[in-house]
């Protein structure tokens, strides 16, 4: 809730690039697609860059009988329905990570929402649940002390906080790509040389390698890109989560 009143303080703001705003996939493409937000981000919002992407991973309990992503997709399909997954909430990214997941492999896994990622990984790590599509950052040490098992990065590219885990799309997924990414915008009103001013100085600041070295430290890319570049890239993202969206039947909570 609190990032749509954000989104909508920006959509209404005066454009005159005093009121910026980090958005997200969950408030420009996620939530106009399942509930009723009091803006249209395409209309009424003007791209300025892209700022980072933050990957996601697939874990599994230890106790799960798999190694790769490949053996997961072949034990559930033999035990449709036995396993469940977890998410920090219905209509979150990481569970439309997981549909795109089960839409392309046709695997029956059971949908168990909590109210938010903390909670949905401490009972993947108790054992309550056997699947958590979970942001790599909170993820990461879970791996490494053991407590639950890595298979796939949801990325293009490999993440440097695990460089030996793959992408879902080197497992055999082609196309498969489910990351979490923060971007600004402002009002679509606001004038061209203040966008080309604000993306200037985004992209001087996410070059710089201090900045990179802090963001990849905290399993998160750098990804600025231009305002017709991060305009694209939302479109390509809403026509992609919409169609998942609407075969699933997501609805807000």
């Amino acid at each position: 809730a609190n990032g749509v009143i954000a989104t909508d303080l920006a959509a209404t703001a005066a454009p005159d690039g005093h009121t910026i705003h980090l958005a997200t996939n969950g408030t420009l493409v996620i939530s106009p697609a399942i509930s009723m937000v009091p803006y249209d981000p395409v209309k009424y919002l003007a791209p300025v860059s892209q700022v980072v992407a933050l990957q996601n991973i697939f874990i599994v309990h230890p106790s799960v009988p798999v190694k790769t992503l490949k053996d997961l997709i072949a034990l559930a399909k033999s035990k449709p329905g036995k396993f469940n997954y977890a998410t920090s909430g219905s209509g979150s990214p990481g569970h439309l990570a997981t549909e795109l997941f089960k839409s392309m492999t046709k695997v029956d896994i059971v949908h168990v929402p909590y109210k938010g990622g903390g909670p949905a990984l401490t009972d993947l790590v108790a054992g309550h649940v056997e699947i958590f599509v979970a942001v790599i950052s909170t993820a990461v040490p879970q791996v490494k002390a053991g407590k639950a098992r890595a298979l796939a990065v949801t990325g293009a590219k490999r993440a440097a906080a695990l460089p030996d885990v793959p992408t879902v799309a080197e497992t055999g997924l082609k196309g498969y790509e489910a990351t979490n990414w923060y971007g600004l915008v402002v009002s679509s009103a606001t004038p061209r040389p203040i966008i080309e001013r604000l993306h200037a100085e985004t992209v001087k600041v996410l070059n710089m390698p201090d900045i990179q070295k802090a963001l990849l430290d905290r399993g998160i890319d750098a990804a600025p890109s231009s305002p017709e570049e991060f305009g694209a890239y939302i479109r390509r993202e809403n026509e992609k989560w919409v169609k998942i969206i609407k075969a699933v039947g997501i609805k807000a909570e």
